[in-house]
């Protein structure tokens, strides 16, 4: 497979992978929104990079604030921990988690 195919294969991936996501937080926001008794908690969550330009963590900070109910906050002057509000952070790992294996780690991909 040439680099070109494989390149417009990650891309694919990536936009089929951050609509499923857009749609889904969509959701979650709606439902959590028309609850009459919402258990929110907010918080801001530190969550570590291992990603290596500007380019990537602008890319990465802007995913974030496009996906309902995150908003990327701040960069540590380090490029090494990005801050994201939760409008949901009673699972801190879990939002952690779902930030690095899915947008860091296509984000990676996609400048590879």
């Amino acid at each position: 497979m040439t680099r070109a195919i494989r390149k417009l294969l990650v891309i694919a991936e990536f936009l089929i992978f951050f609509l499923y996501e857009l749609v889904l937080a969509n959701l979650r926001l709606a439902k959590d929104s028309l609850r009459p008794t919402r258990d929110l908690r907010p918080g801001i969550i530190a969550v570590p990079l291992d990603l290596e330009t500007a380019w990537q963590i602008i890319v990465l900070s802007n995913l974030i604030t496009l996906t309902p109910g995150t908003l990327s906050l701040d960069v540590s002057p380090d490029g090494k921990v990005i801050y994201v509000h939760a409008m949901d952070a009673s699972d801190i790992e879990s939002v952690r988690s779902g930030i690095k294996r899915g947008l860091e780690r296509r984000v990676k991909e996609l400048f590879s």
